[in-house]
C-alpha cells in the first residue's frame, strides 16, 4: 500500500504536492504544455495579424479584428484547458497510487469522456459566474437606459438633476454591495465543487453525480481547501509576476506599445510559465480528493485489500420494504388456486346427505 494513503495534514498535502511535482516534473509540465502550446500558437497568430494590418495601413480595424479573434479562439482555449486539467488529474492519481503514467496515456484515458469533463466544468463555471453576469448586466443596463439619457455624468449634469444623481449614487452603492455578496457566493460555490473534476475523472462519474460527490467529500474540509488553493494561487501569481514584470515595465515605458519581436518573446516566456505552474492546481486538489476519501471512507484500507488481491465485500442488500398485506409470488401463467371447500358450508352438507 502507498505510504501516503493516510490522513494528511494541510502541510503534508503541500509537501506531497511539491514532492510529486518535483519527481514528475516532465510528466506534469508536458501535459500542461499542450494547452500552453495551443495558447502560444493562437497569440502568435494574433500578433502576426496585428502586424499585417499595420503594414496594410488598416490599424483602425485592429479593435474589431482583435475582438473577433478572441471570440473565435475562446472555445478552442476552453477545450484545450479542460483536457489539460482532466489529464493532469488522471496523471496525479496514477503517480500518487504508485502506478505508471505517461503524457500520451493520460490524454488517451480522458479523451473518450472529454465532453463529460467539459460539461462538468461548464456547469461549475455557470454556478460561479452567472451572478456576476446578472449584476454587471443590470448595472450597465442602468447606465445605458437611465444615466445616459439624463446626462448625469456629463459636465454639469449632476447640478442640473440632483435627484437623479442621488438615485444613481444609491444604485451604485447597491451594485458594490451585490458585487461583494457575489464574490462571497462564488467562493463558497467554488469550495463546494472543488473536487468535482477529480471525482469525475477517478471514479468515472457523470457531471451531476460528480457535483454531488464533491459536495459530500468537501463537507467539513472547505476551510482547508480554501487555504490550499490560496497558497497555490499565490505561488502561481508570484511566478507569473516575476516572469512578466519586465514586459509590463517595457509596455509602461512605451505607452502600451511593444515591438512585435518583444511580444513574441513575451509569449514564449508565458508558454514556459504556464507549463510550469499549470499542474500545481490539479495536483493539489487531486491529493486533497484522496485525502478526503481516506478520512471519510477508509480508502487506504480498500486500496490495501486490492493491492493484496482481495476484493472489497459489497454492502449488504437493503431489507425489503414492509408491505401492508402479504404478496403471493405466483407464476404469471398459473391459474388461480381453487378455493378449498368448507365442510360447514351448505353444499358440502347436502353432498354428505
Amino acid at each position: 500500500m502507498e505510504s501516503h494513503l493516510r490522513p494528511l495534514t494541510l502541510g503534508e498535502i503541500l509537501d506531497r504536492t511539491a514532492q510529486l511535482y518535483r519527481e514528475n516534473f516532465l510528466l506534469f509540465a508536458g501535459i500542461s504544455a499542450v494547452y500552453a502550446g495551443v495558447l502560444l500558437l493562437l497569440n502568435l497568430a494574433q500578433i502576426g495579424l496585428d502586424e499585417l494590418l499595420r503594414v496594410l495601413n488598416r490599424s483602425q480595424q485592429l479593435p474589431w479584428v482583435t475582438l473577433g479573434f478572441v471570440v473565435l479562439i475562446l472555445p478552442l482555449m476552453f477545450v484545450a484547458a479542460g483536457a489539460a486539467v482532466a489529464a493532469n488529474n488522471r496523471a496525479v492519481s496514477w503517480v500518487h497510487l504508485g502506478e505508471p503514467a505517461t503524457i500520451r496515456r493520460a490524454y488517451l484515458s480522458i479523451l473518450p469522456r472529454l465532453g463529460r469533463y467539459l460539461w462538468l466544468m461548464t456547469l461549475v463555471a455557470l454556478v460561479i459566474y452567472v451572478p456576476f453576469v446578472l449584476i454587471y448586466g443590470g448595472y450597465f443596463g442602468l447606465l445605458f437606459f437611465f444615466v445616459k439619457p439624463k446626462g448625469i455624468l456629463s459636465q454639469g449634469g449632476a447640478q442640473a438633476n440632483p435627484e437623479a444623481m442621488l438615485l444613481f449614487g444609491l444604485i451604485s452603492l447597491l451594485f458594490a454591495l451585490l458585487l461583494l455578496l457575489a464574490l462571497v457566493y462564488a467562493l463558497l460555490m467554488f469550495l463546494r465543487y472543488a473536487l468535482a473534476v477529480p471525482a469525475s475523472v477517478v471514479e468515472d462519474l457523470p457531471a451531476r453525480k460528480a457535483l454531488r460527490r464533491s459536495v459530500e467529500l468537501t463537507k467539513g474540509a472547505r476551510g482547508r481547501i480554501f487555504v490550499l488553493c490560496l497558497l497555490i494561487v499565490a505561488v502561481q501569481f508570484a511566478l507569473v509576476g516575476i516572469t512578466q514584470i519586465f514586459f509590463l515595465l517595457a509596455a509602461f515605458k512605451h505607452h502600451g506599445q511593444l515591438a512585435a519581436w518583444i511580444q513574441v518573446i513575451q509569449q514564449i516566456v508565458a508558454f514556459l510559465t504556464n507549463s510550469f505552474v499549470g499542474p500545481l492546481y490539479a495536483t493539489g486538489l487531486t491529493l486533497f480528493y484522496y485525502d478526503q476519501r481516506v478520512r471519510k471512507e477508509g480508502f487506504d484500507i480498500e486500496w490495501m485489500m486490492q493491492a493484496a488481491g482481495l476484493t472489497v465485500p459489497p454492502p449488504p442488500p437493503a431489507p425489503p420494504a414492509a408491505q401492508p398485506w402479504p404478496i403471493l409470488d405466483l407464476p404469471e401463467d398459473s391459474p388461480p388456486a381453487e378455493p378449498t371447500p368448507n365442510p360447514l358450508s351448505e353444499d358440502s352438507g347436502s353432498a354428505h346427505e
